[in-house]
């Protein structure tokens, strides 16, 4: 465990634990000092969900800021490529499908990228997969990451929130921290959703069929959206298709509902979730969007989330755990919520 200063930064105080020494934070300042602190390319390696990209956007935004100059690379999966190809952090972007390595085309693929010349390469996945990678990379190279032999090891970093992760990350690459826009990724308003009110809520009572016991019940959700109604405010609920049984449920429970689920881009959504009064909804992407966008944001969480590690980050997010996702009492929630507001 390491001890982090209040807005992060390298540890204050003490060794990091590495993997297979360890690493004092004298040397690491050092390593700081002597490494090059205007790389002329970057690669940035991050796979995942849109909770798990959404959680990168501070460190993206950190490298982009810090290395103007630099021609900065993304490695990341097909779900997301088009939409980080529109941000303003990535100079390109490369599609990683993830294939088993003994697909020979594609760690072809990947064998060719990591052979350019990056100066550095900062592994935000931190995976038993992208340890191989580490195999395929110029040894002139710079690697942020835990890969075994990598020349910029992290920390031990259990415990801590992934977007706090990945910003030591960025922190070890010589980067500044800076907060990231979201101006690019926002959408006008859809006027086909037909909003009565411009005051609304955002339930999103969905989560990946997986794991069905990140889902909190639709009579919790119900009770949320008849307080949203008490306010004065509309409740939409958002989703995609995966989801319409969750939020068929809660609408059959609470009509006044509006339902927007599959009606919206992923830009026309964000713009939502920026415009609602609040937002609440279980471990899933929107949550973790609708936090990043600073509105009062609560996330439910059940056994298989540790808050430790998965709390949406914000200046207005919070969140409640517990073992039983079904034993979150709604009027907790809506505590929550007001506190919230009037912060």
């Amino acid at each position: 465990m390491i001890k982090l200063s209040g807005k992060g930064g390298l540890p204050e105080t003490g060794d990091l634990l590495c993997h297979n020494k360890s690493l004092s934070l004298s040397d690491v300042q050092y390593q700081l000092m002597t490494k090059s602190a205007h790389p002329h390319r970057i690669l940035v390696i991050k796979h995942g969900a849109l909770g798990d990209m959404v959680q990168g956007y501070s460190a993206f935004e950190s490298l982009r800021q810090s290395f103007p100059e630099a021609h900065i690379t993304l490695l990341t999966g097909p779900a997301f490529a088009a939409l980080m190809a529109k941000s303003p952090w990535f100079d390109e972007v490369v599609t990683d499908r993830r294939r088993p390595l003994w697909n020979i085309s594609e760690s072809l693929k990947i064998y060719r990228l990591l052979k350019q010349d990056f100066s550095l390469i900062i592994d935000l996945q931190c995976s038993k997969r992208t340890s191989h990678y580490f195999r395929f990379a110029r040894r002139t190279a710079r690697w942020v990451g835990t890969a075994r032999g990598c020349s910029d090891p992290l920390p031990d970093l259990t415990g801590i929130n992934n977007a706090e992760r990945m910003l030591i990350s960025a922190d070890i690459a010589g980067a500044n921290r800076a907060l990231p826009r979201l101006d690019w990724m926002m959408a006008d308003m859809p006027d086909h959703l037909g909003l009565e009110t411009p005051k609304y809520a955002v339930l999103i009572a969905g989560c990946s069929l997986a794991k069905p016991s990140k889902r909190w019940p639709a009579e919790r959700f119900a009770d949320i959206a008849d307080y949203a109604v008490s306010q004065g405010l509309t409740p939409l609920l958002a989703g995609t298709a995966e989801d319409r049984q969750a939020i068929d449920a809660v609408h059959a429970l609470c009509p006044d509902c509006v339902d927007i689920s599959g009606k919206t881009s992923l830009s026309e959504l964000a713009a939502v979730l920026a415009g609602a009064q609040f937002v609440v909804g279980n471990d899933t992407g929107p949550v973790f969007l609708a936090a990043r966008c600073d509105v009062p944001t609560v996330m439910v969480m059940g056994p298989d989330t540790n808050p430790d590690m998965s709390a949406p980050t914000g200046q207005k997010a919070d969140y409640l755990h517990a073992h039983d996702i079904s034993a979150v009492p709604a009027g907790d929630v809506i505590s929550c919520v007001t506190r919230l507001l009037s912060s």
